[in-house]
């Protein structure tokens, strides 16, 4: 019924860190590219980072690029997005997704409920 299962999120100064999860079921995840996208308060929905099935080929969004890294565990059904260096404008409720193609981040699964992160000092 559910689909992904995001965690990790919370609340974080400034210049601080976190590692969001993604728990998927072996049938979706299996053979997938996976991405992770964020939708900021009464903002749309965005494409922030994408990772092939082996992980040999990786997206990550100019808005993040040099903060962020997006790694999987094919093993444990799981993705992950690294957060570093944090800015208020990071602030949003954060998905995940199998993506169709890596760089157009064109979703193919529902929507999970997403882990909320707020950057504030």
């Amino acid at each position: 019924q559910v689909q992904y299962v995001e965690s990790g999120g919370g609340l974080v100064q400034p210049g601080g860190s976190l590692r969001l999860s993604c728990a998927a079921s072996g049938s979706i995840f299996s053979g997938r590219s996976m991405g992770w996208f964020r939708q900021p308060p009464g903002k749309e929905r965005e494409f922030v980072a994408g990772i092939s099935w082996s992980g040999g080929s990786k997206y990550l969004a100019d808005s993040v690029l040099g903060r962020f890294t997006i790694s999987r565990d094919n093993a444990k059904n799981t993705l992950y997005l690294t957060m570093n260096n944090l800015k208020p404008e990071d602030t949003a409720v954060y998905y995940c997704n199998a993506v169709n193609r890596l760089l157009a981040g064109d979703v193919l699964d529902a929507w999970g409920q997403g882990t909320l992160v707020t950057v504030s000092s």
